[in-house]
């Protein structure tokens, strides 16, 4: 586990929003070249993790979107949304999970043509079984990366999630 200079990360995404707009954006591609590079090899490891479970991708981030949720449970509508899919294919997706037994579906006690998704036993063992093996391989990657990268890339991701770490919310002006 690295352990980053918070004020340094926070200077950093400072000079990376601040290239925005600059005539020269080379720090803040920097940064956005080390976010993507990181987010797609940890997401490919992800992806490999997931089939290798038998599961596609989508389906595996279905169950992460189901069972992650405040409550444990989604409406087929919700999964859509957090997948950006269309609720047909939502509906589609969820069947073929329902099928392995990786979820249930139940009908709202109040309104009863609410249908809300859950994860069962047997769906979280998977998810638990690929997130050890994808832990694995992100500590071998990130076990690669320069603190520089590290910070280069953290410091776009607080500002795709609009984070500061600065009290004032990280205003500049």
């Amino acid at each position: 586990m690295r352990v980053v200079d918070a004020a340094r990360l926070e200077r950093r995404r400072a000079t990376a929003v601040r290239a925005r707009i600059a005539r020269d954006r080379h720090p803040y591609f920097q940064g956005v070249a080390a976010a993507r590079y990181l987010l797609r090899k940890v997401f490919r490891l992800v992806e490999e993790q997931a089939r290798s479970a038998g599961l596609d991708p989508l389906a595996h981030q279905a169950l992460i979107q189901i069972y992650g949720s405040d409550d444990g449970a989604l409406k087929v509508r919700e999964v859509a949304e957090r997948l950006d899919i269309t609720p047909a294919f939502a509906s589609t997706l969820i069947q073929s999970l329902e099928k392995k037994g990786l979820v249930l579906r139940r009908r709202d006690a109040e309104d009863q043509r609410v249908i809300w998704i859950t994860v069962t036993g047997k769906g979280r063992a998977v998810l638990y079984r690929i997130d050890e093996q994808v832990q694995a391989g992100v500590d071998r990657f990130t076990g690669t990366l320069s603190d520089s990268r590290t910070e280069a890339a953290t410091s776009i991701l607080m500002f795709y999630a609009g984070v500061s770490l600065r009290r004032d919310g990280g205003k500049l002006g």
